[in-house]
């Protein structure tokens, strides 16, 4: 597999297409190496449009967001280099890796302890030291280290917890997948 055509396709056929053309979203997603944060299980869906799984048999629904699904948060949520951003779900720790690269420092938090692992040893190996994985309930935030600039839920939600919202500094961003609410 030519990975970097992968990465190419990924960008021009994927995201651009879901009106994410903000050039640094862009030019990150191609800088990323997404397939390093990606179970090895399944590192040939890396780039491909769809959830991929984290844990064996997706146990907990725990799931990279879509490529498409990532870039437009990430675009959305406009991170400038002196912000302290907050992300609920770190998974694999590629959003956080993102988040890194374009924030001052980034707190993630995870609820399963397998992929507080495998987030903080991906991280590592990619370097960066600005982003922190710690293990607790997303839903309750981070109070202690609040207020943030900008908070992402890397996962879909009913509705943002009240608690994430007053961690937020006064007239700041958040951004989560929030799931169709029936009629």
């Amino acid at each position: 597999m030519n990975l970097e055509q992968a990465r190419f396709n990924m960008i021009e056929q994927q995201i651009r297409p879901w009106e994410v053309l903000d050039q640094g979203v862009l030019d990150l997603l191609a800088e990323v190496r997404r397939e390093d944060f990606v179970p090895s299980a399944c590192r040939a869906l890396a780039f491909v449009d769809m959830q991929v799984p984290l844990r064996e048999h997706g146990e907990r629904g725990q799931c990279m967001l879509e490529p498409k699904v990532e870039a437009r948060l990430l675009q959305d949520l406009q991170v400038r280099r002196h912000e302290k951003v907050l992300e609920v779900g770190a998974g694999s720790g590629y959003m956080a890796a993102l988040l890194g690269r374009l924030a001052q420092r980034v707190v993630t938090l995870e609820i399963v302890p397998e992929l507080v692992a495998m987030a903080t040893a991906n991280l590592q190996r990619a370097g960066l030291r600005n982003v922190t994985v710690r293990e607790g309930d997303g839903a309750r935030g981070l109070a202690g280290e609040a207020p943030f600039d900008a908070i992402v839920l890397s996962g879909s939600v009913a509705e943002v917890p009240r608690a994430l919202l007053e961690q937020l500094k006064p007239a700041q961003r958040r951004q989560a997948p929030l799931q169709p609410q029936d009629p």
